[in-house]
């Protein structure tokens, strides 16, 4: 089991209906290529059309969540940054991020101790505040990350500097190649663990918000506010930073192409992200309302 298991709390028995989902994105709804297929956006939409609420809850900034919510339909909060962020959807053409709902941000003395750790161990140090991505102005794939959050990237001489006169920001990113985050990421736990939240949203990024702040908790918080019991939840994700809210939700769901770890808290196992997934196990469970021992993926 992961260094996640002292926060884990198994969740309910499952119930009937299903009244809230909440997806991830990456590795989730959509691939490599970041493209939400017919399949998934109709077993989506039929289930917002049964009276579904329907949530994003992703490591990414809310802003770059909310073109695929709204290709979705979906039109209830977005949950980003792991859980540290939430916020309204705004009307399709109206200015602005959305409302904030919550913002739970590290402390910049927590976020220094972070910087230096994460470049010892090998790794490049990135900032996420609100809706900005910060990071070195020598950064090399700093061209690629931009294409990725449009004009929402600030480059800077020096990430600690940065910080000087700031009380908070919201998530620290650090960056590696091939598997070099997740192998750290016990060392991250016990250097880390005390101040911070440590956790992978993606092979390549080991990442940290403030203490207690989970897409477990994130998602407990949503189904509070629209008095909805957490056995009539389901939760889909692919990754380490998916397992609390997998592990809450009455139907908890793992992607196949999951980790061991997170299939292990999951009710159930869906198909990978390549064979839609998401898509089939909202059909299975959500529209047709069945509830089988072991979910598949054909």
């Amino acid at each position: 089991m992961s260094t996640h298991d002292h926060r884990l709390v198994a969740g309910p028995a499952p119930d009937l209906p299903i009244r809230l989902l909440a997806l991830d994105i990456d590795g989730t709804i959509v691939g490599d290529d970041l493209v939400l297929h017919e399949r998934t956006i109709r077993a989506i939409t039929e289930a917002r059309r049964m009276g579904v609420q329907v949530s994003i809850v992703t490591g990414r900034m809310t802003s770059s969540a909310a073109g695929f919510a709204r290709q979705l339909g979906i039109t209830g909060p977005i949950v980003g940054y792991q859980g540290a962020i939430a916020r309204t959807l705004p009307a399709d053409g109206m200015p602005g991020f959305g409302r904030i709902l919550w913002h739970h941000p590290l402390t910049t003395d927590v976020a220094r101790r972070i910087v230096r750790w994460t470049r010892d161990a090998g790794l490049e140090p990135h900032f996420n505040d609100l809706e900005r991505l910060v990071l070195r102005s020598d950064e090399p794939r700093a061209d690629d990350y931009s294409a990725f959050v449009g004009g929402r990237l600030t480059r800077v001489p020096d990430l600690e500097s940065w910080l000087d006169g700031r009380a908070t920001v919201t998530k620290v990113i650090a960056v590696g190649d091939g598997t070099h985050p997740r192998r750290v990421y016990p060392a991250a736990v016990e250097a880390l663990g005390t101040v911070a939240e440590v956790t992978i949203s993606h092979p390549r990024f080991l990442e940290f918000v403030a203490p207690g702040v989970t897409k477990g908790a994130a998602l407990a918080r949503l189904a509070r506010r629209d008095r909805i019991p957490m056995a009539q939840v389901m939760a889909i994700g692919d990754q380490l930073n998916d397992l609390e809210m997998i592990a809450a939700a009455g139907y908890g769901v793992a992607m196949g192409n999951a980790p061991a770890e997170v299939r292990a808290v999951a009710r159930y196992v869906a198909g990978d992200v390549d064979a839609q997934g998401a898509a089939r196990i909202i059909e299975e469970l959500v529209l047709d309302g069945r509830v089988p021992t072991v979910a598949s993926g054909s």
